[in-house]
């Protein structure tokens, strides 16, 4: 099927033939058949790089130049970034792009301006509760990997905020996209969706099992060279052996992605030439300027030789700097957990997937689902570049061999179920569907929830007696009045605006009630006790030392439970060593040193401290709503976690491009406020700060004619992910 026969616009037709795109894969035509640019509901269930973005935006850009609107849900940030920069290349067709995946009690009007706004689904949800205007001018609606609505943790979310946009807007266009849905037809019938199910595929995939030195496929095999020890290094030489091929190997550990990058960085940096030896000596200095950890240091020496490893203990620009050293060539091989399958257009010549077990701290080492695997599998194979791509498994016996090729090579990806069915999954959605006026009966309510997927899926079996346990819950704590009718109170109202889980919310309450000290601990621990908030685990080491300092600080917990209630007791210390971690991040510990002390990686100490100043920040505003101690201890917290710095430094802060280490410079230069620094020798500030920094300072000096002017903070993202942006990032 053409482009230029296609029912769009000459100008969008125009802006894909000049893009190189003459016509449509065949899955892609079936789609229009089906009526994609009727505006018929699709779910399109079609393997990775077969051109499930293109489907969105053709059916995004007939909507909007006929005067529609269109909304991108992604479930990451990072997908949201990378979809955000595609579309904004329709800018020539005069389209205006939004983002926004931060900043949950916020309505966003401004957003309303855009014709595509791209945003993560707890962010949509979030629009949604706070009742934003221009969600009732939705024409269009995207749910990228919607196979999400699986998981425990996003698909509750997912399913909601679906059903919530077809009941407000039930003539707009549901487009649902993946690359593995076991039951495409169910789901498709839920949405009410044409269906279009391929294997199709722009370049072959091979899937195999790597064993005794050979790769076997279903109907081939290829014995590999086996120059090293190592058959994970030979599998890399190999791939490596043609100038312009790649690797991506998933591992199951963050500790082991870095070791086998390292390991691999020997044999990859003699086949790297001298322009790819320069660009990457680039990349690594890149890395170093934007951290100064021991783990910066390791990856900077792997991308010098040309490997690299991708993981969440890394830094949001760290994860990008290497992301596009991948997509342009420079680095060789990438060694990750499988976090990198998630939706990133990160494809490469062979992926290897060397562990296929994950840990689970409830069953220790489990097989990963088909579903994760296909998702990995389908990065091999890069359209336009490779003749076909690779999927490897490895396999270290005959028996597992065998067990790999028949459960996962001859395997479908399993079904995908609903996970809303709990009152620990729905509480939160009960009392938003309440508060934003989407029921005000318990007949409504439950109207509601019968469009969701987990009444098509289970006939509503069970759902009602989990919907009354949440409303009584939902009284009792005085989120909702205490009557037939569904009426939020001015508590409840609040709580689902802070996009908090209810029972976070009590918590909080409940500990400032009854707290008698107000230590930076007391609050950090409260925050922490929340379920809303992500723990560090507890080595096998942590515990003599944290429960020593309990024993010391006894006094600035709410409640401390008995140790001989171990369950309970260990996951309190797990709060606590936390605290303990943001503790030392508001004092202005070093990351490395915060790194080593608590075994986790830079990211995870900026992931945690984004949770902990969102639940901060709900902690000051539910202080004030219900007049109880701690609003005006928790704002000041709530910034100091922001910035990960002491009191002193917070004027300093917020001026842009000064952060926590070279705030503390100018403090201790003598630098003591942003007045000060107005009327300094710019040369001064350069020998303190390096001559680029200094030139940005004073630049917004002279921009703004006085320096006063030019003090801009940045409001804190209260987000429970990390390096989340807002629209004013952009």
């Amino acid at each position: 099927m053409k482009i230029e026969s296609l029912d769009l616009p000459d100008e969008v037709k125009q802006f894909y033939l000049d893009s190189g795109i003459m016509e449509l894969y065949p899955p892609q035509a079936e789609a229009v058949e089906k009526g994609l640019l009727k505006g018929r509901n699709l779910l399109a269930a079609i393997p990775t790089a077969s051109g499930k973005t293109l489907l969105a935006e053709l059916a995004m850009l007939k909507s909007i130049l006929a005067g529609g609107k269109a909304l991108y849900i992604v479930p990451l940030r990072a997908l949201a970034s990378e979809k955000f920069r595609r579309f904004r290349e329709f800018s020539e067709l005069g389209i205006r792009v939004g983002i926004s995946t931060g900043d949950y009690d916020l309505r966003d009007e401004g957003l309303g301006v855009n014709d595509i706004i791209v945003a993560t689904s707890e962010k949509t949800d979030s629009l949604l509760r706070n009742e934003t205007v221009w969600m009732q001018e939705i024409s269009v609606v995207v749910a990228d990997e919607v196979h999400l609505i699986d998981s425990p943790d996003r698909g509750p979310t997912l399913e909601v905020t679906l059903a919530k946009l077809r009941k407000m807007n039930p003539s707009c266009q549901i487009l649902a996209l993946s690359a593995t849905v076991g039951n495409a037809d169910e789901l498709a019938a839920w949405l009410e969706a044409e269906l279009v199910v391929s294997e199709w595929r722009p370049t072959e995939l091979l899937e195999g099992v790597f064993f005794n030195g050979t790769f076997y496929c279903k109907d081939r095999e290829k014995a590999v060279e086996q120059p090293t020890k190592d058959n994970a290094v030979n599998l890399a030489l190999d791939t490596l052996k043609k100038k312009a091929d790649n690797a991506w190997f998933s591992k199951a550990a963050e500790k082991n992605c870095m070791a086998f990058a390292k390991k691999a960085a020997s044999t990859v940096k003699k086949i790297l030439s001298a322009e790819d030896r320069n660009v990457l000596a680039g990349i690594a200095d890149e890395i170093l300027e934007n951290s100064e950890t021991d783990t910066s240091t390791n990856l900077a020496a792997c991308i010098r030789s040309g490997t690299a490893f991708h993981h969440a203990g890394l830094t949001t620009p760290l994860r990008e700097l290497v992301e596009d050293g991948f997509r342009a060539g420079k680095i060789k091989l990438i060694s990750s957990t499988p976090t990198l399958a998630a939706g990133l257009n990160l494809p490469a010549r062979r992926v290897i997937i060397r562990n296929y077990r994950r840990y689970s701290s409830e069953d220790g080492m489990q097989p990963i689902p088909v579903l994760e695997y296909k998702q990995m599998a389908g990065r091999a194979g890069r359209p336009r570049l490779d003749p076909y791509g690779e999927a490897v498994l490895v396999a270290k016996s005959y028996k597992e061999f065998v067990f790999l090729f028949e459960n996962y090579i001859e395997a479908n990806a399993e079904d995908i179920w609903s996970k809303l069915g709990t009152e620990n999954a729905l509480r939160t959605h009960v009392l938003s569907t309440i508060s934003n006026g989407f029921a005000r009966t318990y007949d409504e309510l439950m109207d509601f929830l019968e469009a969701t997927f987990f009444a098509f899926q289970y006939s509503n079996f069970g759902l009602s007696t989990v919907v009354k346990e949440c409303l009584n819950f939902l009284r009792q704590e005085g989120m909702l009045e205490k009557d037939d009718d569904l009426i939020p109170t001015s508590f409840g109202k609040l709580v689902s605006r802070l996009y908090i889980d209810p029972l976070s919310a009590t918590r909080i309450a409940r500990g400032l009630k009854e707290t008698k000290s107000l230590s930076e601990l007391t609050l950090l621990h409260l925050v922490c006790s929340t379920p809303d908030m992500r723990l560090l685990y507890m080595r096998s080491h942590d515990y003599q030392g944290i429960n020593d300092y309990v024993m010391a600080h006894v006094s600035e917990f709410v409640k401390v439970p008995s140790p001989f209630d171990t369950t309970e007791y260990e996951w309190f210390l797990g709060e606590v060593k936390t605290s303990l971690l943001l503790l030392d991040w508001v004092h202005e510990k070093s990351e490395n040193e915060i790194c080593l002390k608590f075994g986790t990686g830079e990211g995870d100490i900026h992931s945690i401290a984004d949770i902990a100043e969102w639940i901060m920040h709900v902690t000051s505003q539910l202080a004030g709503l219900l007049d109880l101690k701690g609003a005006k201890e928790a704002a000041e917290l709530e910034k100091r976690i922001h910035y990960g710095a002491a009191p002193e430094l917070m004027d300093l802060l917020n001026i842009r491009g000064i952060g926590r280490v070279r705030a503390r410079k100018l403090y201790e230069a003598g630098f003591k406020s942003s007045a000060e620094l107005a009327g300094v020798d710019p040369e001064k500030v350069a020998a303190l700060l390096g001559p680029k920094i200094a030139d940005r300072i004073f630049k917004q000096i002279r921009s703004k004619g006085a320096f006063s002017g030019i003090i801009e903070s940045k409001p804190p993202e209260k987000s429970p992910y990390s390096g989340q942006k807002t629209i004013s990032d952009y």
